[in-house]
């Protein structure tokens, strides 16, 4: 349990929230979402004891641990993999330590041999003789193979610390888990296991995520920051979104009088009760749900960029014919081959593998960036395409601002180009900085209205949610399904490929699995797993 009574938070003058009171209680688990900046993560901060707040006391339950996802994967680097994950207990890490000290010397005191059976005993009651393999459990269901179990944190790839990292956090089961951001850089078959374990989880977790299908799954309870206040509510995020929306279409809705106005809010609380998803956090929710009063829907101060996509031409029957293309790395590592397809018009496909890698190679390829191993590919004369690479680097080393930054990509004058960045959310004086400055977020917005310039009828997005915030991936969601022209793209937000994609193509070193369906009915369908297995066997 973590009690919160009369926080407040400022830097300078600048006043995050104040008169914050809270208790999260065992049981739920808490998604706090916020406009960028809000204070999201500097909440976090502040349970965790890592920032000191201006005013106020946090305390947790009598004898409870805390633990949190560390955002640091260079400090533990002269650990071994299955001791950085057991370090997420401190009281049984320092109680092996202690034992290993004592047990080192050979002959022990009297006084030391008492304080090796205290230990002893300690250790038992926290299960440490179970220690490892729970670790080791953990690590497994987190995509750590066991071969690196015992490797040097050094050793592993960023992705992989990350990961160890979260391990750590999970281990020991903790009374209060705090997790910033815990499925970035997690594939999406590690998203779904860390879902499932925490839906298990019967202690205090507090989450701050821009993955939607996470938070919808995962929270318990939401806890908004905006007005300058901390406010928790029942449901989870599409619940606060949902409701947002209405508040604000009836707040713009001046002529509906107003007890049509609370029919409709308490027509929507009673739908989205009854809809509620049959999960463990369900019976909690819809309780919380049925107690909620229409006045605790408000429209939120939030901005959405608007980003809109718009064909010039209408594209003809022929879009990509792919055959047999193969791309192999420099190290030899196959990253797909004997990949054939033929994309019809207007599908919107998802690309999946295991190795991430693979949708990028695929990407580049078809953009002309990179050379095939293998095979061929033949875009349609009607298609123009605009594309969202992975890596945008390139891009911003320059020291033109904004707007010219933007000019160089389409044809208009200055107020155009302003037009065209004020969509994405840039205020007036944002337009005159340089590109080379802006932060991951901003250069992504930059990005997107590079390709609005374009008015393609194909759009190829690499993992398009990379550095935006929810309202960005909301806006950018929103307007993918309602686009006319066809879409391919790799995603990690399983929302967001649920929402838009029709067909799935997964990419293995043996081939494709290509199916026309929605993202849910791939993932659960049992056949479609054994042929996974089978095409991913060896790799």
């Amino acid at each position: 349990m973590i009690t919160i009574q009369n926080l407040a938070i400022q830097f300078g003058k600048r006043v995050l929230y104040k008169d914050v009171n809270l208790k999260f209680t065992p049981g739920n688990i808490y998604g706090i979402i916020g406009a960028n900046g809000a204070g999201k993560s500097t909440l976090l901060k502040a349970i965790s004891g890592e920032l000191e707040a201006n005013k106020g006391t946090i305390e947790l339950g009598p004898g409870e641990r805390l633990s949190v996802l560390e955002q640091d994967h260079f400090k533990y680097d002269s650990y071994t993999v299955i001791n950085t994950v057991l370090m997420g207990h401190q009281p049984l890490w320092e109680n092996m330590q202690e034992r290993d000290a004592l047990y080192s010397k050979g002959e022990m005191t009297e006084e030391e041999g008492n304080r090796a059976a205290e230990l002893e005993e300690k250790f038992a009651e926290m299960d440490g003789w179970n220690a490892e393999s729970d670790a080791a459990q953990l690590l497994s269901g987190l995509g750590i193979k066991e071969d690196k179990h015992y490797q040097m944190m050094s050793e592993l790839s960023n992705n992989e610390k990350v990961r160890v990292m979260m391990a750590k956090a999970l281990f020991g089961n903790p009374d209060n888990l705090l997790l910033d951001e815990p499925t970035n850089d997690l594939d999406l078959d590690t998203v779904q296991w860390l879902e499932e374990y925490l839906s298990n989880v019967e202690h205090t977790v507090l989450v701050v995520s821009h993955d939607r299908h996470f938070l919808d799954a995962v929270s318990t309870q939401t806890v908004d920051i905006d007005f300058g206040k901390v406010t928790m509510f029942a449901g989870n995020y599409s619940f606060w979104y949902e409701s947002s929306q209405l508040a604000l279409r009836q707040a713009q809705n001046q002529k509906a009088k107003a007890e049509e106005k609370r029919k409709e809010l308490e027509e929507f609380i009673r739908r989205f009760s009854a809809n509620v998803a049959k999960s463990k956090q369900t019976t909690s929710r819809k309780k919380m749900l049925e107690k909620l009063t229409v006045e605790e829907i408000q429209p939120s101060t939030r901005k959405y960029p608007g980003i809109i996509f718009q064909m010039e031409r209408e594209p003809g029957n022929q879009i990509l014919e792919v055959e047999n293309l193969r791309a192999v790395e420099e190290d030899g590592t196959v990253l797909f081959d004997n990949v054939s397809f033929n994309i019809e018009k207007g599908q919107k496909t998802v690309f999946l593998s295991h190795n991430p890698k693979a949708m990028t190679a695929l990407f580049e390829i078809i953009n002309g960036n990179r050379e095939a191993d293998g095979g061929t590919f033949k875009w349609g004369v009607t298609i123009t395409t605009a594309y969202l690479p992975l890596d945008n680097t390139s891009f911003f080393q320059n020291d033109l601002n904004m707007v010219d930054w933007l000019s160089q990509f389409g044809t208009g004058n200055e107020v155009m180009m302003k037009g065209f960045l004020g969509r994405m959310l840039f205020k007036q004086e944002e337009v005159e900085k340089k590109v080379k400055v802006l932060s991951g977020g901003e250069k992504m917005r930059c990005m997107i209205a590079r390709m609005q310039l374009k008015n393609a009828n194909c759009l190829i997005l690499d993992t398009p949610t990379n550095h935006l915030d929810l309202e960005s991936i909301q806006a950018f969601n929103n307007n993918l399904i309602t686009f006319k022209g066809n879409i391919l793209f790799a995603s990690h937000d399983h929302e967001f490929i649920n929402t838009v994609a029709d067909r799935i193509i997964e990419l293995t070193p043996k081939g494709t699995i290509d199916k026309l369906m929605t993202y849910d009915d791939y993932i659960y369908d049992d056949q479609i797993k054994e042929q996974k297995a089978r095409m991913y066997e060896g790799s």
